[in-house]
């Protein structure tokens, strides 16, 4: 189970991610070592459209979660485009 703190809820969409990217990316993404104990996930989705103007072929996502019982409490996101 993967659940989405207020915090990370405001950063999708600033920064133009859905919940179900983030989610995915928790379930199927590369996993990696955070700061501060946390556990960080990494994947790239196909995009080919335009963010603030420019146009990427490529979104990456990072969510940046603590295990929380059976399942993940994503904290924060970042989105990179390229």
């Amino acid at each position: 189970m993967v659940r989405i703190h207020p915090h990370a809820r405001e950063r999708l969409i600033e920064r133009g991610a859905s919940e179900q990217e983030i989610i995915s990316t928790v379930e199927t993404g590369e996993t990696f070592p955070a700061k501060y104990g946390r556990t960080g996930f990494r994947r790239n989705f196909h995009f080919d459209a335009a963010w603030r103007g420019k146009h990427y072929k490529t979104k990456q996502v990072e969510a940046f979660a603590v295990k929380e019982n059976n399942g993940w409490i994503v904290i924060t996101i970042i989105v990179r485009y390229f």
